[in-house]
């Protein structure tokens, strides 16, 4: 089966640029594609609670729709790397959120039916 992994790597400084693969990533969904995605940078505050409700883009789908979604048919994760740095838990993403680090994100795309896309 297809797998698409897609990497977030901006949060609110650069909302368009990170609502590209959000909104990718919940069309390969409806499209019944297996969908990973990942928060890098900015991207992991997407992962605590009540950040989708707090940003929006004109013109795009909530992101707490599309958090939502992630987390109910796909693999949402958010880097360890970055959290420290933000001084975010682990404990403290959303429920359902993975937290891993680099070697993850490579073991998930070097399956050889994954395709990769990074915003």
């Amino acid at each position: 089966m297809a797998r698409l992994v897609i990497k977030i790597t901006s949060g609110a400084e650069a909302l368009e640029r990170c609502n590209q693969g959000w909104t990718v990533a919940t069309a390969a969904m409806a499209a019944g594609v297996e969908t990973s995605v990942w928060l890098t940078g900015d991207a992991v505050w997407f992962a605590t609670p009540g950040y989708a409700d707090s940003v929006e883009l004109e013109g795009a789908q909530s992101f707490s729709f599309a958090v939502a979604e992630i987390l109910a048919q796909g693999t949402l994760t958010a880097c360890t790397q970055c959290l420290r740095r933000r001084n975010i838990e682990p404990e403290q993403v959303l429920p359902g959120v993975r937290v891993a680090g680099a070697m993850g994100f490579v073991e998930e795309v070097m399956v050889p039916e994954a395709k990769a896309l990074v915003y």
